[in-house]
């Protein structure tokens, strides 16, 4: 374990310009607002990773009633910071975190991290076929 590091869900801990910065130059949401990205922050359970000198390198907020959904967004570690195991220790953080216990469902969407989601339980939906979405790819163009 890299003891270098650590992981928070303090919100007032998570630097916006490095949140917004990585996340509206990513795949998923590029382009995003940054009220809309700050407005999706106040609106979730955030998680932070960080270096011992307190700087933000990675990230990850989940959508959550608390009781019976969740939804996980948002996942990054910056490229400086890969290859140290954050991305694992963050997603320990997060399934393990005491507003997530007890859920029927966490959902989540990746193009290419399934492996890693995969070691914490997560699976492709067993039937595709109940889910539906309302999806606005260029909202942000």
């Amino acid at each position: 374990m890299n003891n270098n590091y650590y992981i928070s869900s303090d919100k007032a801990r998570m630097d916006f310009d490095v949140i917004f910065g990585y996340i509206s130059q990513s795949y998923w949401a590029k382009g995003i607002p940054k009220s809309t990205m700050q407005k999706a922050i106040d609106n979730s359970l955030c998680f932070g990773v960080f270096s011992s000198s307190d700087e933000q390198v990675g990230f990850a907020r989940v959508v959550t009633d608390s009781a019976t959904f969740a939804y996980l967004a948002d996942v990054f570690v910056t490229k400086a910071h890969r290859g140290n195991g954050l991305s694992k220790r963050m997603m320990a953080a997060i399934v393990s975190h005491p507003e997530l216990q007890g859920l029927r469902r966490m959902a989540l969407a990746t193009k290419d991290a399934h492996g890693l989601y995969q070691q914490f339980g997560f699976t492709p939906l067993n039937v595709p076929e109940l889910f539906m979405e309302k999806h606005f790819p260029d909202v942000y163009a």
